[in-house]
């Protein structure tokens, strides 16, 4: 069974860093695509970044310039780098894998709070 699991998350200040990472288990095969979304209360799931086999990437503008996704493909990891956080920043950030026949898996989040 595939599952997603990240972590990394928590509390930081305005202005801190974060680093989170989800890895993947119980894969037979690569992801096509991986990803990290995020929620916050009342507003609907949206893409935070999202990065292809071949390393190509995509932000949204609101994160540009702060994060940087990367992956792993041999640790079956994607990595989330957040800089420069800001309180809007705040929300349950999810991972995303795309398997090679359009499946989605989802993890069950990681909590970030951005405040002083």
């Amino acid at each position: 069974q595939v599952q997603l699991v990240e972590s990394g998350g928590g509390l930081v200040q305005p202005g801190g860093s974060l680093r989170l990472s989800c890895a993947a288990s119980g894969l037979l095969f690569r992801f096509n695509a991986m990803g990290w979304y995020r929620q916050s209360p009342g507003k609907e799931r949206e893409l935070v970044a999202d990065i292809s086999n071949g390393n190509r990437t995509n932000y949204a503008d609101s994160v540009k310039g702060r994060f940087t996704i990367s992956r792993d493909n041999a640790k079956n990891t994607v990595y989330l780098r957040m800089n420069s956080l800001k309180p809007e920043d705040t929300a349950v950030y999810y991972c995303r894998g795309v398997s090679s026949f359009g499946v989605d898996y989802w993890g069950k989040g990681t909590l970030v709070t951005v405040s002083s």
